[in-house]
This record gives structure tokens, sequence and C-alpha cells, in this order.
């Protein structure tokens, strides 16, 4: 019975059929073509292989498997790893750039802790950061130096006061008020003259050189060892941002501008790794 089942079905699957393709009007023979079912499976089947081939052959070597979803190319995952070091890189640089805006803002408004500076930790810095090797003047420099000190009164010589030869007193005057930690005055107030010139403390780079209306003219100038002078209420301002300035040098004329100014006088203050020191530790205004 089983070998009866089976030759009608291989009868089946080799029984020749004929496709005939003819004109509708003509009713001409256009294609014939001899077929059976086993011919029809075995053509299929090699059809679908092809398509899979190529569908693979396309994936794998050509660049359209880039629009394929799920799938990209080396060059499109290379820009992105480099777009997020770069990301990574800016957000890192706006985080200093914020760092540094807050402690200029802190030594524009004095809105910080109150803390107890130690003096010798200070000192120290400054002797430090001095290459003593440069110090050591040549003749034809003591004679310049000699030459100078006589025909500016400006200049960094007008001033040899022990310690705080480090750092050069910005104006010469009486100290109208004093450094106050309890009433936030983290300052020294020097009354002079109008227009009197306002010198750089310390070499170093100004960072900040505007108006406010508080403060009116300020000029913020950043020195060595994280050390940044202040100098409030000037009736001008010579330097501005980003020059470089020496000790000694002129920076600003002195006045009563901005809104907090109670008279002519020069509000200078000092920081040192964010936080305010008392200008008279270091400079005689005297």
């Amino acid at each position: 019975m089983a070998k009866k089942k089976k030759k009608p079905l291989l009868k089946k699957l080799l029984y020749k059929y004929r496709l005939v393709i003819l004109n509708e009007d003509t009713f001409e023979e256009r294609i014939s073509l001899k077929l059976n079912r086993l011919n029809v499976f075995v053509y299929s089947a090699l059809f679908a292989l092809f398509l899979v081939g190529i569908t693979t052959i396309i994936i794998a070597f050509t660049p359209l498997r880039e629009y394929i979803p799920g799938y990209s190319s080396t060059e499109l995952k290379q820009q992105a790893t480099e777009l997020a070091y770069k990301s990574d890189s800016i957000q890192r640089v706006l985080y200093l750039n914020e760092q540094y805006l807050n402690s200029i803002k802190k030594a524009l408004t004095g809105d910080i802790e109150l803390q107890q500076i130690n003096r010798d930790s200070i000192f120290n810095e400054i002797n430090a950061s001095l290459d003593m090797s440069v110090l050591i003047p040549s003749q034809k420099d003591s004679l310049l130096r000699e030459r100078v000190a006589q025909e500016d009164k400006y200049n960094i010589f007008e001033s040899s006061i022990g310690i705080s030869k480090a750092l050069f007193p910005p104006v010469n005057g009486h100290v109208s008020s004093a450094f106050d930690l309890s009433n936030k005055h983290y300052a020294v107030d020097i009354a002079v003259a109008a227009n009197t010139p306002v010198k750089a403390t310390a070499d170093g780079t100004v960072i900040f050189a505007e108006w406010t209306p508080q403060t009116g003219n300020v000029i913020i100038v950043e020195h060595q060892s994280n050390l940044i002078s202040v100098y409030k209420h000037n009736a001008s301002l010579i330097k501005k941002q980003g020059d470089i300035v020496k000790a000694g040098e002129v920076i600003a004329t002195a006045g009563e501008t901005g809104e907090m100014s109670t008279g002519i006088h020069l509000h200078f203050e000092l920081w040192s790794n964010g936080y305010p020191v008392n200008p008279e530790l270091f400079i005689d205004f005297e």
C-alpha cells in the first residue's frame, strides 16, 4: 500500500505541464514552456537562495547597509566617538570658566565665608614664586635702575619696606577704613588726592577692567601663586583686560566712582586662593 502511495506522488511531481503565453487579440502563441511540479519547486528554491545571497552581500560589503536599521559604518562610529570627546572637553572648559567667573564674582561682591588666612603660608608662596637669579642685577642694569628711579617717581623702587618688598603699594596715603572680616569689609580704603596714579602691586595679568554701578571703575589683576589684587572706585582705567603689567606700573587713577563710594579713595583688596587677605600685613601704605 505504501508503494502504491509513493508512485502516484512521484508521478504527480514528474507529470509534465505546458505553459503557453498567447496574444490576446490574435491568439498567436508567443511562449511555450514544458514544466512539471518538481521543476517549479527547484527553480523557486534556487531563486529564493539567490535573493538571500544577494541580500547578504549587500548588507556585508556595500554602503547600502547604512540605510538598514541597526547597522552603522565605522566612519560614523568614529565621528560619534570624536563628538563625544569634544562634548566632554567643552563641558570641562565650561566648568573651569564657571569656577573662574565665580572667583571674580567673589572678589567683586565679597560674598564669601569667613576663614582665617595663614599669613606665613602666603609669605612662603610669594617668596617661592620669585626667581632669585633674575633679581641679581648687572652693572648696566644697576645704572639704568638708578636713572629711572630719579626720573620716575612712580616706579617700583619708591618703597622698600622689609618683608613687604614682594608686594608694591598701589598708592601711598592714609588708611581711612581698615580690613574688617566681621563687617565684611575685605579691603583697605586709602584716602588720596583725585587722579592719584594707582599702580599694580605685583607682576600679573589684567583679568577684569570694567565699570560697575556700585564700585565704579574696577580693575582686577591676577598674579602668581593664586594671588589676586582688586582696585575699585577709580576715576579712570589705563589698562584693559588681557594686558600684562609689571609691579609698580600705573594701571588706573584714583577717584570716587560708584554708588558705594564715600569720597576720593582707593578701595584695595588682596585675595589668596579665593579668600581675602589683610593688605596691611604685607604693604605699608603710609
